[in-house]
């Protein structure tokens, strides 16, 4: 192995010798070398690492996404109706559960996992995907998935929102160049190639899940298990980190006493005191927003007296108001500039959601069948079906602003204005809703806060 090969292995993988030697006195088994390798190309989309193989449980590198120097700007408009019906069916699917656990969710992740996985089904696995999606055909997917991407990728000293994609391929199946190909110009997906199920493969995995979202899901991507049957595994990662366009002062945060269904509770709130803004209201709830330096949004939904979380997730009013777009929350008539008297308790929550029978309670079953599943534009391997599907979420604020991480494995087994005369009360002092948006005014992460100390 040349140098250089070894420096760009050494950088993909970052797996110990010890891990690979542990792995390999288990499973004493001899494995030849791949016969082929499909290296992933495309234009402006990937860079391609030629001559890297290794004999192990670790994973090669076939390609490196590489993402356009410049974003494309895309309206809103063209994008925010059909994301947003995606997110009044997912969101109450995946949100709704015990008046006791906080619940997260990240639909921007969620979307962009199930537009890849529409790549590489077909027939009527690829119909039910899309239907859920709201687009008519792939070409339209493609589109919308690139549209999302381009309004929400951002890494500067404003803040971050970093979208990343993956493909693991098993090293013993043939697969369709051409999907591969629309994986990464599409997805901007890098591809790695190994030893499916293998201690070395798995940690590769977690670490590329560690660097993209800056380690703050290292709890959950460390269990991270493939089966060895497994013929493929679609990864895909945001992390999202702002800071308060206004942020709270530490000496203002002082304990309080948050109403959780299970009882009084006492944690630290963050006060900010007549901090001009739009109060927002509906039939069952209130709401602000508060602004980060760079343009996105953090929403709480403080349900009314003797309403729950879930009591709103299939409310329409307030569903109306999570998902607009930022033109359609500009417009919303149950508003009021005030000065608002702000509590907001400070949180650190991590969730894992199963996704699968969320997916098939929305119409998406054919893929977890192996009777039925279509992966042909993938591989003409039999019976390739969906067998993992899984995220993981993690959100916490402070007084300086926010950080939120998320990922999403699909695992495929085979065989400063004069402040208003009016003030609002706002205090989150009993379970709440909140949504962090994009400049487009769709949710990137959502959750549920029944203890902010859990």
């Amino acid at each position: 192995m040349s140098k250089e090969s070894e420096k760009l292995f050494d950088g993909v993988t970052n797996v110990s010798d010890e891990l690979v030697e542990s792995a390999q006195a288990a499973k004493k088994t001899k494995r030849r070398l791949p016969r082929w390798v499909y290296p992933v190309a495309a234009a402006l989309a990937v860079v391609i690492v030629g001559g890297v193989f290794f004999r192990g449980t670790s994973a090669y590198a076939i390609a490196e996404a590489k993402y356009p120097v410049e974003r494309v700007f895309t309206d809103p408009e063209e994008y925010t109706g059909t994301v947003s019906a995606f997110l009044q069916k997912s969101i109450p699917q995946f949100l709704a559960g015990t008046e006791t656990e906080n619940r997260l969710y990240a639909p921007l992740n969620v979307y962009i996992a199930l537009g890849m996985l529409a790549e590489v089904t077909g027939g009527e696995s690829r119909a039910q995907v899309l239907d859920l999606l709201g687009a008519e055909d792939i070409d339209e997917q493609r589109a919308l998935t690139k549209s999302v991407w381009n309004a929400n990728y951002y890494d500067n000293k404003a803040g971050k929102c970093v979208l990343a994609n993956s493909l693991w391929l098993n090293e013993d199946v043939r697969f369709v160049q051409e999907t591969m190909d629309s994986l990464a110009q599409h997805y901007y997906a890098s591809s790695y190639r190994g030893r499916m199920g293998s201690l070395g493969m798995n940690a590769q995995i977690a670490r590329w899940i560690d660097k993209q979202t800056s380690g703050l899901l290292k709890d959950s991507s460390s269990g991270i298990a493939l089966d060895p049957e497994a013929v493929m595994a679609l990864v895909s990662t945001v992390y999202f980190r702002g800071t308060w366009a206004d942020e709270f002062s530490k000496k203002d945060t002082a304990d309080g006493t948050f109403r959780a269904e299970s009882g009084d509770l006492t944690c630290d709130f963050m006060h900010k005191d007549e901090t001009g803004g739009r109060y927002f209201w509906g039939e069952r709830f209130s709401a602000v927003s508060l602004g980060f330096t760079n343009g996105r949004e953090m929403w709480f939904f403080l349900p009314d007296e003797g309403v729950t979380p879930d009591d709103l997730l299939t409310d329409a009013e307030f569903m109306a108001l999570l998902t607009a777009g930022r033109a359609e929350k500009d417009e919303w008539e149950k508003s009021v500039y005030a000065r608002l008297n702000l509590a907001v308790p400070k949180f650190d929550t991590a969730d894992d959601v199963d996704l699968k029978k969320g997916l098939a309670a929305l119409g998406v079953t054919d893929v977890t069948d192996p009777a039925v599943s279509d992966f042909t534009p993938m591989t003409a391997d039999p019976d390739v079906f969906l067998s993992m599907a899984k995220e993981a979420v993690r959100v916490t604020i402070d007084e300086e602003g926010c950080t939120a991480a998320s990922y999403v494995v699909l695992g495929m087994t085979g065989g400063g204005a004069l402040l208003p005369d009016e003030v609002v009360d706002f205090t989150l002092d009993r379970p709440f809703l909140f949504a962090v948006t994009a400049p487009d005014g769709l949710p990137i992460f959502a959750g549920v806060i029944e203890d902010p100390t859990a």
